[in-house]
Order: C-alpha cells, then sequence, then structure tokens
C-alpha cells in the first residue's frame, strides 16, 4: 500500500527564507488529500511535479490564514482548468461563509460540485470512511477551533502464496474466499486451511496531522502508537512563555510528546519567521525523541 506525505509548506505565519504557510498532500494508494492550504500552495504543488487535479478531498485545520488562504485560488483555478469532477472540503463552519462571499463579490460559480462538510471540536470524530482509510479529527487547543486530523489505513486482507495458488490450481473464482478465511479442497479431497494458503497482511498505517495548538496532553490518547506524527514546533523551548501566550507549541514538547505516546517517527514544523537556521529545532526534538525530522518543502516521506 503507497502511503506518501509531501511536504508543501513548513513556515508559520507568513512566506520567508524560502519557507511557505502550511500544506501538505498525503497519497493513499493514488488518492489524494490536501491538508491545509496556505498561501502559494497551489505554485508548491507545481514546482514539485504535483497535480492538483488528482485532489478530491481537502482538509482545513483552522481559520488563521496561514492555513487557508492559498484555499480560494486553488478552487479558482481547478475551476478555470475546466476540472468537473467533486471535491470535498472539511474545515471549520466559517469557512463556508467565507467562500461563499469569495464567489458571490468574484461573480464565480465553481464548474466543478463542492461538498463543504464542517468540522466540529466538541469531541473526535470520523469525519470520512472509504476502502482505504479512515479519517478521525483530534481536538487541538489554539486562539481559534481547531482541528488535527488522524489518517488510519483500514485492515487489508491477507496475501495469496503465489506457489500455493499454482501447486494446488486454485480457481480465480475461490481466491478471493480464501482470503476472507475459507479453506480450499483440492482434487484429491485434501483440505487446506486459509491460513496455509496465504501470507499475513501488512500492518495498518496512520499518520496524525497536529496544527497549531499548547502541548497541554489534552489529545495525547488519540496518538498512542501513531507511526508518523507531524506536530507544530512552532519555537525552541527558551520561548516556552511566547509558546504558551500564543497557543503553540516548542520542539522540546513536541519531541517529548512522540516519546510518551510511542510514535514511531516525528516530523516537526511550522516554524517561527526567527529561525533561518532550523537546525537548533530539529537538535531540540533530537535530545528527547532521536527519530525526529524536519518538515522540509519538497520532502516526501513514505509511511
Amino acid at each position: 500500500m503507497k502511503f506518501e506525505l509531501t511536504i508543501l509548506g513548513s513556515s508559520s505565519a507568513t512566506p520567508i527564507h524560502g519557507r511557505n504557510p502550511s500544506a501538505q498532500l498525503l497519497n493513499i494508494n493514488e488518492k489524494f488529500y490536501l491538508i491545509d492550504c496556505g498561501e502559494g500552495t497551489q505554485q508548491q504543488l507545481l514546482r514539485f511535479g504535483l497535480k492538483a487535479s488528482k485532489i478530491d478531498t481537502i482538509f482545513i485545520s483552522h481559520l488563521h490564514g496561514d492555513h487557508y488562504l492559498g484555499l480560494m485560488g486553488l478552487l479558482s483555478s481547478m475551476h478555470l482548468v475546466g476540472r468537473t469532477k467533486v471535491l470535498t472540503l472539511f474545515g471549520p463552519p466559517e469557512l463556508h461563509e467565507l467562500l461563499q462571499l469569495h464567489s458571490k463579490y468574484s461573480a464565480t460559480q465553481l464548474r466543478f460540485p463542492l461538498i463543504f462538510k464542517p468540522t466540529q471540536v466538541t469531541a473526535p470524530i470520523v469525519i470520512l470512511e472509504n476502502s482505504d482509510v479512515i479519517v478521525e479529527t483530534i481536538i487541538l487547543t489554539h486562539r481559534l477551533h481547531c482541528t488535527g486530523f488522524k489518517f488510519t489505513t483500514k485492515p487489508a486482507l491477507p496475501t495469496l502464496r503465489e506457489d500455493k495458488v499454482l501447486d494446488l490450481a486454485i480457481p480465480v473464482a475461490h481466491r478471493a474466499l480464501i482470503k476472507k478465511g475459507f479453506s480450499f479442497t483440492d482434487a484429491s479431497g485434501m483440505v487446506h486451511t486459509a491460513d496455509s494458503l496465504t501470507l499475513p497482511p501488512p500492518p495498518k498505517k496512520s499518520f496524525a496531522y497536529c496544527s497549531d495548538t499548547l502541548c497541554n496532553g489534552s489529545y495525547a490518547k488519540q496518538l498512542e502508537g501513531v507511526e508518523l506524527l507531524y506536530h507544530e514546533s512552532t519555537f525552541l523551548h527558551d520561548m516556552i512563555d511566547r509558546a504558551n501566550e500564543t497557543y503553540h507549541t516548542t520542539a522540546l514538547q513536541a519531541g517529548t510528546l512522540a516519546a510518551n505516546v510511542g510514535v514511531r517517527h516525528l516530523l516537526i514544523g511550522h516554524f517561527s519567521a526567527r529561525y533561518k537556521d532550523l537546525t537548533p529545532l530539529l537538535e531540540e526534538a533530537q535530545s528527547v525523541f532521536k527519530a525526529t525530522q524536519l518538515a522540509i518543502e519538497g520532502e516526501t516521506f513514505s509511511i
């Protein structure tokens, strides 16, 4: 199963030092999910050779500009190039009003169906489920209502052993049944259990996206055992007072959280404009959680 995350933007507040505001593209089995859409996101897609036309679902965490101001431009470009297929958008309820106002005063009627589904911050819920993945919200603590998103692949069926398929001449019609646990009786009458004819399925994959938030532990339970965690790390820990004032997280806090909840890998991003060199942020997180990497734009992380 393909499960790849490409970083499109990793800056907080403003584009600076060659970094762009928050945006990430998640590819799960060639289904593309855009997570946040800061200013310049469509240019980043072009820069890294990624097709906006493949995006069918967009998630917006909250309504600070560095997380959604690229959205209307992206939607407008999709409209102008003739998109006709449905696009589903998850975000705060107020986002729908913003989009309607923009469409009204620009006299624009999108030529493709846009399905808006409001998020809420009362409790984590499943907001999307398809054949590949389950997506649930993560309730974060920020100056505006804010949700993160957790993506977990569905359990896969076992894989047939090709040597057994050939040796026993298992009919095509019976192969799907074996994957579901049914046994197979060969031409001599011998019964072969499904376990003997299959290999274990690949383990589930998971990715959690935690955008702007106080690192207060309120959402830690949802992150337990996640394979890849993206967590904002706006400041170094010597700026903890500023982090608390602005409802953000330090690199040390993000690393400590990752260690405490047992994730496998941590990506840190949403870097303050005060840091041109990101090495100190990386080193601070790695001091408590070695498996930390920087969310560098253009890099793709496979799970």
